[in-house]
C-alpha cells in the first residue's frame, strides 16, 4: 500500500467541481460535485440520530435500493434538517437537475447537506449552482482539492487522504474527502464523507468492508459529544482499475480493506485535529482490555470527558481526571492494575502504576502535553485487547463559535 497526495479525484473516471452558490456564505465556494465516467457500486453509513436530515433519508434509500450511482451533490451552509416533506423535496429537485444536465437518472445522484439545521435550503441556488458545476467537472488533482475545501463549514482546512494498491497486478486507488468540525460525535459514521475507488468489488463486500472500518475509524472520534442529525459516508466504486471484481473474502479483500481503513483513519484524525476551536488532537489508546468493546468504550469516555479535554487545552497534568473517566466508563476492570503514560513528540513519561498515581515531573508532562499531537496511553494490564479513540481539546474558541453559529 502507497499513501499519496490524492483526494475524491485520485482513482479513475471520478470528476470534481465546486462554486459559490451564496446557499449561506457569501464570500467563498459552498457546493461541491462529484461524477464518476461509469456507474458505481455504492455503500453507505448514516447517522442513529432518530433526527434524520432530508439527504441522509435520500441518500439511504439509494444505497438500499441498489441503484448504481453517478453523482454526488454536496452543499455547505444549510443542512436540511428537520424541514419536513419540503426538505426531501429538495433533494428530488436537486436530483432532477442534476438529470436535466448530465442525464442520470434521480435513483444515481446522491445529495448532502451540512450547516444550520432547520433553514429551508435555497433550492434556485442549489440548481444554478448544479449548472454552473456540470460543464466545470475535471478530473484533477486542484479540482479535488478544491470539492473539499468547498464542503466546510466550521472546518479551518479540507481533509483528503489517499492511497494505492495491488490486487491482481493492477493499480486500485482508494481516495476521499470529508468535513467535520462540530457536532462530531458519529454513531454510524462521519459527518460527510465521500470514498472514490476504481476497485471493482461486490456491493455486499463494499458494504461489509465500510461497516466494519467505520467501526474503527469515524467511530472512535468525538469533539462534542454530540451526534449530527446529517452524518453520511458514502463509498462509490466504479470498477475502472481493471482489476477482477472481488467477489469473496479473500486476499484482494483483504487488500482492499486495509487501504480503506487507512484512507477513513487518516480522515477521522484529521476531523479529530480540527474539532472547532481546537488547539491540539487528543488521542487515548487503550491496551490489554479484557475485551475489543471494553477497549472501544474505556478510551472513548477518557477522550470525551470535558474535564480531560479542558486539562489537555491547559497543558495541565492532572493525570486524576483521565483515571476518573476510565472508571466511570461502565467497563468492569481492576483501577489497581491500570499504568498510564503522557506521549507526544517530546516524549513518553509514565504517570501512573497499578492504579496509584507516581511522583512524576510536573514541567516535563506539561512539555509532553504542549504539541499538536498528545496521546494518553492506558494499559489495563488486563487482556489482549486494544482500541484507539480521538479527539480534541476543549478551548473558549468553541464556546465562541458555538455561540453565534446561526449569525
Amino acid at each position: 500500500m502507497n499513501i499519496i497526495d490524492g483526494g475524491a479525484t485520485s482513482a479513475k473516471g471520478f470528476k470534481a467541481a465546486c462554486t459559490a452558490a451564496g446557499i449561506k456564505y457569501k464570500d467563498r465556494t459552498d457546493m461541491a460535485m462529484l461524477v464518476s465516467e461509469a456507474p458505481c457500486v455504492t455503500a453507505g453509513t448514516f447517522t442513529r440520530n432518530l433526527v434524520k436530515a432530508a439527504p441522509v433519508l435520500w441518500d439511504r434509500a439509494i444505497v438500499e435500493s441498489g441503484s448504481e450511482a453517478r453523482a454526488v451533490v454536496i452543499n455547505a451552509g444549510i443542512a436540511n434538517a428537520c424541514t419536513g416533506e419540503e426538505g426531501f423535496e429538495a433533494c428530488r429537485l436537486s436530483a432532477e437537475a442534476v438529470q436535466e444536465i448530465c442525464g442520470f437518472t434521480p435513483d444515481q445522484v446522491f445529495v448532502a447537506s451540512t450547516g444550520v439545521i432547520g433553514a429551508k435550503l435555497p433550492v434556485d441556488r442549489i440548481t444554478a449552482g448544479i449548472t454552473a458545476m456540470a460543464p466545470a467537472l475535471d478530473p484533477s488533482r486542484e479540482a479535488g482539492h478544491n470539492a473539499a475545501r468547498a464542503i466546510m463549514t466550521t472546518d479551518t482546512l479540507p481533509k483528503e487522504a489517499c492511497v494505492t494498491i495491488e490486487i491482481g497486478g493492477k493499480i486500485v486507488t482508494i481516495g476521499g474527502m470529508c468535513k467535520g468540525s462540530g457536532m462530531i460525535h458519529p454513531n454510524m459514521g462521519t459527518m460527510l464523507c465521500f470514498i472514490t475507488t476504481d476497485a471493482a468489488i461486490s456491493k455486499a463486500l463494499l458494504q461489509k468492508a465500510l461497516s466494519e472500518t467505520v467501526e474503527e475509524t469515524y467511530n472512535m472520534v468525538s469533539v462534542d459529544g454530540d451526534t449530527s442529525t446529517n452524518d453520511t459516508c458514502l463509498v462509490l466504486a466504479n470498477g475502472l482499475a481493471g482489476n477482477d471484481p472481488i467477489q469473496e473474502e479473500n486476499e484482494a479483500y483483504a487488500a482492499f480493506k486495509e487501504g480503506l481503513m487507512e484512507v477513513n483513519r487518516t480522515l477521522a484524525m484529521k476531523i479529530a485535529g480540527d474539532g472547532e476551536g481546537a488547539t491540539a488532537l487528543f488521542e487515548v489508546i487503550v491496551e490489554h482490555a479484557p475485551s475489543k468493546e471494553d477497549a472501544k468504550v474505556l478510551s472513548k469516555s477518557v477522550v470525551t470527558s470535558s474535564l480531560s479535554k479542558a486539562a489537555v487545552y491547559g497543558h495541565d497534568a492532572n493525570c486524576g481526571r483521565f483515571l476518573c473517566a476510565l472508571g466511570y466508563s461502565g467497563v468492569n476492570f481492576d483501577p489497581n492494575l491500570v499504568d498510564m503514560y503522557f506521549v507526544s513528540e517530546h516524549g513518553k513519561l509514565k504517570v501512573a502504576q497499578d492504579g496509584v498515581i507516581l511522583a512524576y515531573s510536573e514541567e516535563k508532562a506539561a512539555e509532553i502535553m504542549t504539541t499538536e499531537h498528545f496521546t494518553v496511553l492506558c494499559d489495563m494490564k488486563q487482556g489482549e485487547a486494544t482500541a484507539t479513540a480521538w479527539g480534541c481539546d476543549l478551548t473558549h474558541e468553541y464556546v465562541t463559535i458555538n455561540a453565534d453559529y446561526r449569525s
